[in-house]
């Protein structure tokens, strides 16, 4: 007895990229800087897609597209931190996402960003900060997906800009 899929459901066809964005729109979600580097090899990027997996040991799930500085970055230090965004840091959310044309090391020219443990880039005024070893890796499609083993947090409290229907939104 076969526990897979049915043939006739495995080949169906994927429904079109719009139609998912449209759909996933619906879930809110956090908006994160995950970066990782030292000097001027830091690199970092805005990502919607954090979740937690689990609690022994405690990880997270990161999802970035496989084409960006910032996922070889991680593959090549084999650590990340991520900085949750407060709701009054848009500006830096989409300058991260590369709204502002900025790229590679120029994109931490703003905000007060320290070193954190594992030596990656860790925002001071984030809500909380997360800093991982890279546990796994695996590409699906375009992105790659991290798994991260916390090692180390900090929390500072405050509300968390949220991604909802395409917009960046402060919770009140």
């Amino acid at each position: 007895m076969s526990c897979g899929p049915a043939s006739k459901t495995h080949d169906m066809p994927s429904i079109e990229a719009s139609e998912f964005r449209q759909a996933m729109g619906n879930l809110a979600s956090g908006v994160a800087i995950v970066a990782t580097g030292t000097a001027e090899e830091r690199r970092g990027l805005t990502v919607s897609s954090v979740t937690s997996i689990c609690m022994e040991p405690p990880c997270l799930l990161v999802g970035i597209n496989a084409a960006s500085q910032t996922h070889d970055a991680i593959l090549a230090n084999g650590v990340f931190g991520v900085s949750i965004l407060s709701g009054d840091q848009a500006d830096l959310a989409q300058r991260f996402a590369g709204q502002y044309g900025v790229r590679g090391i120029e994109r931490f020219n703003v905000g007060r960003w320290d070193q954190g443990i594992l030596d990656v880039p860790i925002l001071q005024t984030a809500v909380c900060t997360l800093e991982c070893v890279l546990h796994r890796h695996e590409i699906v499609g375009s992105h790659g997906i991290f798994v991260g083993r916390i090692v180390a947090t900090r929390s500072d409290g405050g509300d968390p800009l949220i991604n909802l229907r395409g917009k960046l939104r402060k919770l009140r």
